[in-house]
């Protein structure tokens, strides 16, 4: 998922598994072990409890003041919205998670098409592998797939200090069809990581350069750590356009990669690390306190429409949701299909019980308060 690798042999593309229900589905997960990094991660995420332990997205301690008397008609609540000038039919993410494989170029597909149909925005993996081997490009090419979505590019920030310039940035976007990009920062991951990157030092100016150079909106996100206030005052400070606070409560990418050493050292290192970061309800209302109109994606172990609901109501624009999609994206279309069309059906019940007729007074209500 984050980071890169070489093509695997990706074996049996389309594997016919009888979901709970005994239908026979596709599923686009090989039944081989491939050794490639990219399917590894979906394995793990899919397989293994990858989830931070001992930390919380934070989110719980928030609940809705349910308003017994609306006054609006369910059917025309709307759940139209823009982000950085582009306009979406709900407020929702599917958050960067893979490519660089022909398995996982098929999920990227999928993600893709879903997205189209009910008008959420889309991010892709990162795509330094396709940046490196344009063999791997058409694994994260997904504007033929979604024509008219928002679809976010994506890099890591470290490679910047590894030989990356603007013009690979550039690349990155042609290579996904992308709107904007994101360079995401996984400092943690990276120490778990054989292979990892990480010298993170002097990055700022880069990242400012970056934004600078580029004509199209660039954006950071972490991946499951969160992002704090004060660094969020200081990205949007040098050009910034918006954060994906990736905070803590979902996947640990510490965990993750713990799951994927050999060296026990290590292995048992990370395993310190499954409770840190800041919980996504944390990061939400930091970073609008320093910035009130900065673009700000939600995202970190959102489960429901409940979930998205509460970060909006908090302060974010955008609502992203990753490995909670995974598996029905790696199950069948109908299933991923599902999935979205439930998140969709809790975010507007939401809206429906404090009586928000659209997203700007589900941002601006009253009716969240925190508990405890």
């Amino acid at each position: 998922m984050m980071g890169t690798e070489s093509q695997g042999a990706a074996e049996n593309l389309f594997l016919h598994k009888r979901d709970t229900t005994g239908t026979l589905r596709e599923s686009l997960m090989p039944e081989v072990p491939t050794g490639e990094r990219k399917i590894e991660h979906v394995r793990l995420c899919l397989d293994e409890e990858v989830g931070g332990n001992g930390v919380t997205t934070g989110l719980e301690h928030y609940r809705f003041r349910h308003c017994a008397l609306p006054e609006t008609n369910f059917d025309d609540i709307s759940m139209d919205t823009d982000f950085i000038g582009l306009s979406l039919r709900t407020p929702l993410l599917i958050s960067s998670m893979t490519g660089g494989s022909k398995t996982t170029g098929a999920i990227n597909s999928r993600l893709a098409e879903a997205a189209e149909r009910r008008g959420w925005a889309l991010g892709v993996g990162s795509v330094r592998a396709a940046v490196e081997r344009e063999e791997l490009a058409s694994t994260f090419y997904v504007r033929d797939k979604a024509p008219s979505i928002p679809i976010i590019a994506n890099l890591g920030a470290v490679q910047l200090n590894y030989g990356f310039t603007t013009d690979d940035c550039l690349r990155a976007i042609e290579i996904a069809g992308a709107s904007m990009l994101v360079l995401h920062l996984n400092g943690l991951q990276e120490v778990f990581q054989p292979e990892g990157n990480t010298n993170f030092s002097g990055l700022l100016s880069r990242i400012e350069e970056v934004c600078r150079k580029l004509d199209v909106p660039v954006g950071i996100k972490e991946v499951g750590w969160g992002i704090d206030g004060e660094t969020a005052s200081r990205l949007y400070d040098v050009g910034v356009a918006f954060i994906d606070v990736a905070g803590a409560g979902g996947t640990s990418w510490s965990q993750v990669e713990k799951f994927r050493s050999r060296d026990e050292v290590r292995r048992a290192a990370a395993e310190a690390f499954a409770g840190w970061g800041i919980p996504t309800a944390e990061c939400i209302t930091e970073v609008r306190e320093v910035s009130p109109y900065g673009g700000l994606i939600a995202s970190g172990g959102l489960n429901s429409g409940v979930d998205a609901a509460k970060a909006l109501a908090l302060g974010a624009n955008l609502a992203g949701f990753g490995r909670s999609l995974l598996g029905p994206a790696v199950q069948s279309e109908e299933a991923l299909d599902a999935a979205l069309a439930r998140v969709e059906l809790e975010l507007r019940t939401a809206m429906f019980g404090i009586g928000a007729a659209n997203i700007p007074a589900l941002c601006a209500t009253r009716r969240l308060v925190r508990v405890n």
